[in-house]
């Protein structure tokens, strides 16, 4: 998936509420100061 907010995208849209798909973590190597950031658990699912 990708930076800036698409691979976010993706998990909403088709990974968030399959239960064929366990996601666990995001990838952020490419996003500035993202390190202490937080996906917001109300989009969590």
């Amino acid at each position: 998936m990708g930076a800036a907010g698409r691979d976010f995208h993706n998990f909403n849209v088709c990974f968030r509420d399959n239960p064929a798909y366990e996601v666990v973590a995001f990838t952020a190597t490419q996003i500035p100061f993202i390190e202490n950031r937080l996906y917001p658990k109300e989009l969590a699912g």
